[in-house]
């Protein structure tokens, strides 16, 4: 009798051990699924295309001009082969591949562009490490059909100006179908893809080929925006283009001294912004920067490469936006631009992802609360017979 009330007093405290344990397996799966999974969805979904403050005819028609809702994120710097580590990867990448298939689901943009620094060893990775960094980028950045993928080159992707060369950049136009200084039109809209890499300004061949191509884009745009000139001789033989300015994407920020007028939670920190920033380095030449700025007279420039986020009104009319790190690896807050553009205007809106210290707070407080939950539950109970003592503690406190 003795031994089969010790044994169902066993089963009953075993059961109980084991109810308890699943508790906290269901906790752990719940916490976890918030945090890779459900995070990104309740922290996107509030984001929203901005709304263009006044929708005119086009000239001589009564029809409105046509909405391309396009996305832009920067610096991915997926890690290679040398300096990234393994878990270092795996977590980041699997944050940015989870921000970006979420966005997609959930906003579902027209266009997509990726504003450079793709890589971050792009610019030494042996032939093997270059194939397996692309294949992780496609599957990152994997996109339906219906949504087009651009993507511009960076000092990551290739190098700087002194590692730059013309076998590195065919290698990443090959994979991209990247083209220095390409202009491509959506729903009557020009951007200009520029390699501000080649910008140097040095007469190197890339450079000069660079130069070459943006002074024939900057005649062809000039020609179609100056209808009257149709005939005249120099733009006979100039390919028509929507008559829009144009929107420059590029990797370099044109020309500023510093970040020091830099504003916003996402700006970089107080003790960077007064860093004077290094021509042909942190931003394109002052020189290069007029250049770009006379040939297109751009309505938009949308830059990367700082990681962090700036508004810029060059000439007193134009404006430039540096758009932030996509990657946790970069910064706390990363997020990404929403444009809704015509081809007359435009208006844009920042969408953050989940702060990387959120979720560490989170699995920090769940982790915590495992312990305490687990200690608290077990430790009276290490034993059946401790077991036992409680079951006639609560029977004499009734």
């Amino acid at each position: 009798m003795a031994l089969r009330s010790l044994g169902v007093v066993n089963r009953l405290f075993w059961r109980k051990r084991g109810a308890f344990t699943l508790k906290l397996l269901w906790f752990a799966l719940s916490v976890f699924l918030f945090c890779e999974f459900l995070i990104y969805y309740i922290v996107i979904i509030r984001c929203h295309w901005p709304h263009l403050k006044g929708r005119s005819p086009r000239a001589g028609g009564q029809k409105m001009d046509f909405v391309l809702k396009a996305m832009f994120l920067a610096d991915p710097h997926l890690l290679g082969e040398i300096n990234g580590h393994w878990l270092d990867k795996l977590r980041r990448e699997w944050q940015m591949e989870r921000a970006f298939q979420t966005a997609l689901w959930l906003l579902q943009p027209e266009i997509v562009f990726i504003l450079g620094d793709v890589f971050d060893e792009g610019k030494w990775s042996s032939l093997q490490a270059w194939s397996n960094d692309v294949r992780r980028f496609q599957k990152m950045f994997r996109h339906p059909a219906q949504t087009e993928l651009i993507v511009i080159v960076g000092n990551h992707d290739i190098g700087f100006h002194y590692e730059m060369t013309a076998f590195k950049l065919e290698r990443f136009s090959k994979v991209f179908n990247f083209s220095s200084e390409k202009l491509i039109t959506r729903k009557g809209i020009n951007f200009v893809l520029v390699n501000s890499v080649a910008l140097e300004g040095d007469g190197c061949m890339i450079c000069k080929n660079a130069e070459a191509k943006l002074i024939e884009l900057s005649h062809k745009l000039n020609c179609s925006l100056q209808e009257q000139n149709q005939n005249r001789k120099r733009c006979h033989d100039a390919d028509r283009l929507p008559p829009s300015a144009p929107i420059l994407l590029q990797h370099y920020p044109l020309y500023r001294r510093s970040d020091a007028k830099c504003t916003g939670e996402d700006s970089a920190p107080l003790e960077e912004k007064n860093d004077l920033f290094r021509e042909r380095y942190d931003v394109v030449s002052q020189e290069a920067s007029q250049k770009l700025l006379w040939w297109f007279h751009p309505r938009l420039i949308l830059s990367g490469h700082t990681h962090s986020a700036c508004e810029v009104l060059h000439n007193g009319k134009v404006p430039e936006i540096s758009v932030p790190s996509f990657s946790w690896r970069n910064r706390n807050n990363p997020s990404f631009i929403m444009g809704s553009i015509t081809s007359s205007d435009f208006s844009l809106y920042k969408c953050f992802l989940p702060c990387e210290n959120t979720v560490i707070t989170i699995y920090c407080t769940a982790g915590v609360v495992l312990v305490v939950s687990t200690l608290a539950h077990f430790l009276p109970f290490a034993s059946p017979l401790h077991f036992v003592q409680h079951l006639i503690t609560k029977y004499k406190a009734l």
